[in-house]
């Protein structure tokens, strides 16, 4: 069992013991877990160093739509539109709300993409805007596990002339000093701790189906999600979709940014924004894991599904190394979870969020 580490505020003390409990269950998994709540924060735990990097895979995701929601709130984007009013080269003839809520059927490319090609967002967007979908418009929505940062960073850069990544830098990551980056910096490769890869090994999805296609498993060779987490042309780059790289502390001030503001900042999003973009789509058919609902609103995943005690409005992102990332506006809570061994070899999220989101939500509602 790690020793945990870090500090709780008053009121909090039960989320101390909920993620000691859940250390000692995991054994050799090291974490950091960080809570804001209304832009203070009360919970700064950890089993690991806490200012130590690690590969966030689908998290990145949430800072991604930040950025997109930043856009349309501005009035430079508008979600109804179609995607080609601003990308005239993109075949497919879906809006850009149809694209955000993971329903265009771009999942990926016949043959797959190499690994520098993964590394790359421009070149996903490339390739991406030559395919044809996998579905037909309207059918339903799946997981564009690696590539809807790609295709939302190509509309980003179209309307504003630089990249998903400059404008998350720009506009977000520096002026609020979140961990959490989009683009490695080299001298900061020394805080980089690498990815584990999980205990056993799951047989993979069918390289041939919708599934194996999302995670890249049809290309040559098949995407390992550590591998690619630890790949430093992968985090010199920020690849929107999965390659962000931060810890516990770097994503809960992303989303106390974005809900409440940091240090006298104002909020990133206002309340709209966020209701717009975090309430889910319409219920459709989820043509990857045979499922039916809404997992998406734009972009962020649809909360209230796995964690009903959240509020309406409650925006974020899992990602496959284990880690969260949250903002709840009814409880005024953000918080961001991360650890160092992949929670699920071919996606999903790690189950101790669970019991660690309900003790945070139990405590601030207390």
């Amino acid at each position: 069992m790690s020793l945990v580490r870090g500090t709780v505020a008053p009121g909090f003390a039960k989320v101390r013991e909920c993620f000691a409990a859940e250390m000692a269950r995991l054994g050799d998994v090291g974490a950091q877990l960080a809570v804001y709540r209304h832009g203070r924060p009360v919970v700064d735990l950890w089993t690991i160093d806490p200012d130590a990097l690690l590969g966030l895979l689908s998290v990145t995701k949430g800072a991604a739509f930040i950025v997109v929601a930043l856009l349309a709130q501005d009035g430079v984007i508008d979600v109804r539109r179609s995607v080609r009013h601003y990308w005239p080269q993109f075949i497919p003839d879906v809006t850009v709300r149809e694209l955000l809520g993971h329903r265009a059927g771009l999942i990926g490319v016949d043959g797959g993409f190499g690994p520098a090609e993964l590394a790359d967002d421009r070149i996903i967007a490339e390739r991406l805007a030559k395919q044809r979908p996998y579905w037909p418009r309207g059918a339903g929505y799946g997981d564009h596990a690696l590539v809807i940062g790609a295709l939302a960073g190509e509309v980003v850069r179209r309307v504003t002339g630089r990249s998903l990544q400059q404008t998350y830098e720009q506009r977000v990551r520096a002026p609020y000093g979140i961990d959490l980056y989009l683009g490695l910096p080299a001298e900061l490769e020394p805080r980089f701790r690498p990815l584990r890869a999980p205990v056993g090994r799951e047989p993979g999805p069918d390289p041939a189906g919708l599934t194996g296609i999302a995670l890249n498993r049809h290309a040559d060779p098949p995407t390992d999600l550590t591998v690619f987490a630890n790949s430093r042309t992968v985090r010199a780059r920020g690849p929107a979709s999965a390659g962000g790289v931060g810890n516990a502390r770097g994503i809960a001030r992303l989303y106390a940014a974005a809900l409440s503001g940091l240090n006298g900042r104002e909020p990133l999003l206002r309340p709209a924004t966020i209701a717009e973009f975090g309430t889910a789509g319409a219920p459709a058919p989820d043509l990857l894991s045979g499922g039916s609902g809404a997992q998406f609103g734009l972009g962020f995943e649809a909360l209230t599904t796995p964690y009903p005690f959240l509020g309406p409005a409650a925006f974020g992102h899992f990602g496959a190394a284990g880690s969260l990332g949250l903002a709840d506006p009814r409880s005024g809570v953000a918080y961001g979870y991360a650890r160092d061994r992949l929670a699920q070899p071919h996606g999903g999220g790690a189950v101790e969020n669970d019991h660690l989101v309900a003790a945070v939500i139990q405590a601030a509602d207390a």
